[in-house]
């Protein structure tokens, strides 16, 4: 899944862990997590995750164990923009035509 489109205008590894979030919204991310699935050096990690805090576009919960990530609720597109983004251009040519 992917972060919702009005979120998708900020830096190449700031969308990425975007996405990485929204695929785990449920459950959230640890940063090793993060680090796996988003292609950036720690370093560009760490500033793209402070740059997404500052915008109050994740949450960091800290328990005693971990540090999980999130992303903020108006971050997760709703199930129907889900739909909407998945689909291909030829299938939203074919939809707006009624074939």
């Amino acid at each position: 899944m992917r972060a919702k489109r009005e979120y998708r205008n900020r830096g190449d590894v700031d969308v990425a862990v975007l996405d990485a979030l929204v695929d785990r919204a449920d459950d959230g991310m640890t940063v090793l997590e993060l680090r796996a699935a988003v292609d950036a050096d720690i370093d560009t990690l760490e500033s793209a995750l402070a740059d997404l805090k500052a915008d109050s576009l994740i949450t960091v919960d800290q328990t005693d164990e971990r540090v999980v990530i999130m992303p903020a609720d108006r971050v997760v597109p709703d199930a129907d923009e889900t739909v909407e983004a998945d689909q291909s251009l030829f299938d939203s040519v074919r939809d707006r035509l009624g074939l």
